[in-house]
């Protein structure tokens, strides 16, 4: 048998998952994303989370309907008007599926205008009690509600800069724990035990090894990740201690990628542990990672003062970050 599943997705989530897997039962799917034209998300994001929630499953095909509400009414509402109209665009994609899967009233409509088998899946929503207006709504609070795929698109990512002995990995650790949030330590202090010795080939190791930390990172325990350091840092001891630019792969300048970046100023106390640079150095240095953030056109929010107000300033920032994020459906 073949069928279909269609809807907005937006955002696919679990509820959706396990419908498409009860369609999947009855024989090859083909989903069909409808996606109005003024929804930000496009419909193709969408079809990718499907696809790559359904990765290893052969009999999955996923397509886009681009469309405008004044000229296909909503899809929620059962009525045989409405279904009339979407029937035809459905008997233009689905010209050999005999069956159909929803969890609405207006699938048996369609399947009567059609002529083909309605399943109807979990109508009082009592396998998932969520729904897709839910998470708009509220996209955080109702994060497990969404596959991994989804999860990586929204997944925050802020990333602690500045020259040494500037708080970055304190301030990684301390609001890892304040925000319930994933951490990624800085590679370059792991690898490298000594700032001043080290070779340049080192360098290649550092940045592999932070992009694979970043990568590896399970979303499922939190929406934000905090990121002690990252490639920019490289970059700039690259050229800071020998005088070279480092030749980094676009991949992993991709997954170094972030959502908000704080530099932490060169004006806090500085601590000498014995590893790192002597303090006109890395007072330079400050001004090399500088450099590197400006012609790699990277903006950032600036963060000075006490420790304890370098941390709230940090706070506030990522705060506004996830409201920001939180309102994107609202807008």
């Amino acid at each position: 048998m073949k069928g279909f599943v269609f809807g907005k997705f937006y955002p696919f989530h679990i509820g959706h998952q396990k419908m498409i897997e009860f369609a999947l039962e009855k024989g090859s799917v083909t989903v069909l994303v409808c996606a109005e034209e003024k929804e930000i998300i496009d419909g193709n994001i969408r079809k990718e989370w499907i696809r790559e929630t359904f990765r290893n499953n052969k009999n999955l095909k996923v397509k886009v309907f681009k469309y405008t509400e004044n000229n296909f009414p909503n899809t929620s509402v059962s009525d045989w008007e409405i279904s009339k109209i979407w029937s035809e665009v459905f008997k233009e994609y689905f010209k050999d599926e005999d069956f159909l899967v929803t969890s609405e009233e207006y699938g048996e409509m369609l399947s009567m205008i059609m002529d083909i088998d309605h399943f109807m899946f979990d109508e009082n929503r009592e396998s998932i009690q969520i729904s897709a207006s839910e998470i708009r709504e509220n996209l955080f609070e109702n994060w497990n509600y969404l596959p991994l795929s989804v999860q990586k698109y929204f997944a925050l990512k802020v990333v602690f800069l500045g020259t040494e002995s500037t708080g970055k990995t304190v301030m990684t650790n301390n609001l890892s724990e304040y925000f319930k949030a994933n951490k990624v330590s800085e590679a370059g202090r792991d690898l490298i035990s000594d700032s001043k010795e080290f070779d340049f080939n080192d360098l290649e190791k550092v940045y592999t090894e932070h992009a694979n930390r970043i990568e590896n990172v399970d979303y499922r325990e939190s929406f934000l990740t905090l990121i002690d350091t990252d490639i920019h840092t490289t970059k700039s001891y690259s050229e800071f201690i020998f005088g070279r630019k480092l030749s980094i792969p676009e991949e992993i300048i991709e997954k170094n990628k972030a959502d908000l970046y704080l530099y932490s100023t060169k004006d806090a106390e500085y601590i000498q542990d014995g590893t790192r640079l002597e303090i006109d150095a890395r007072n330079k240095l400050d001004e090399s990672h500088r450099n590197i953030l400006k012609e790699n056109e990277i903006d950032f929010l600036e963060i000075s003062g006490s420790w304890d107000e370098r941390e709230k300033m940090a706070v506030e920032n990522i705060k506004n970050l996830i409201l920001r994020r939180q309102m994107m459906f609202k807008n």
